[in-house]
């Protein structure tokens, strides 16, 4: 059942230096009522012994994922989580929790999907790799201008999901964040309403990241595909296959 709670998942991969660091941030920051789902993939992960030592102040679910990497450490998420907003957040971002007030605003307004965006005003990509940062901006220029997915920030895995997206759109992807945008142009097709939130983006200086922005070109080409059908074809809402009647 539901709650006017927003679930915070966070996929993990030993984060043990730094988890703390970012459950302080949004202790200090978020006064919307949250809880934190830690999402990890093997019983070794020195991010459950930091949670061990943590005494947290609000409510936090460790979940084995059911299969190994982000992406099924995020679905694994998903499956738990009832409440009325889920909110993917990176592992290692402990600067960003003064924004999420703004997007959980923004989802209790009416959107469907909030996109944290590096790519609007107020918003900063910050020490990305050359490659990374071109390929990451370029599309996100494509997409926007010519097949108008309404953010600025496409391939951005920190992002909020109300419950009917997470529980009636099925997702197909099976490879790292591809789901996000997977879900994003999904949305778009079917009309409901996409905004976003600047925030800010730092390269991370501890752990290793697990996104991979060259081995997920080709599942990414898949849905950018599908956002210039829903541009250019006009294919409807009709043609998004949705689980269940939404309100």
């Amino acid at each position: 059942m539901s709650s006017s709670r927003v679930d915070i998942v966070i996929p993990v991969y030993n984060e043990g230096a730094q988890i703390v660091s970012v459950l302080e941030s949004l202790r200090t920051h978020v006064r919307t009522p949250f809880r934190v789902l830690i999402c990890y993939d093997f019983e070794d992960d020195d991010t459950l012994p930091a949670l061990d030592r943590y005494d947290a102040p609000f409510e936090i679910v460790r979940v084995k994922s059911r299969g190994r990497g982000p992406h099924a450490a995020v679905m694994s998420g998903f499956a738990v989580s009832d409440a009325d907003a889920v909110l993917v957040f990176p592992a290692d971002d402990d600067y960003n929790a003064s924004r999420l007030d703004a997007l959980f605003a923004r989802r209790a307004a009416g959107c469907d999907i909030v996109c944290a965006s590096r790519f609007i005003p107020g918003g900063a990509m910050v020490g990305c790799p050359p490659l990374k940062a071109l390929i990451l901006r370029a599309s996100a220029l494509v997409l926007y201008h010519l097949a108008r997915v309404p953010t600025h920030d496409p391939s951005n895995g920190f992002r909020l999901f109300s419950r009917r997206v997470v529980r009636d759109v099925p997702i197909e992807s099976t490879a790292g964040f591809t789901y996000s945008i997977e879900l994003l142009v999904k949305c778009q097709r079917l009309g409901w309403p996409v905004c976003e939130v600047p925030v800010h983006w730092y390269e991370r200086t501890h752990g290793k990241s697990r996104f991979r922005v060259v081995g997920w070109l080709g599942p990414y080409f898949r849905w950018f595909r599908y956002a210039f059908a829903t541009t250019y074809l006009r294919r409807g809402p009709d043609t998004v296959r949705v689980r269940a009647e939404t309100a």
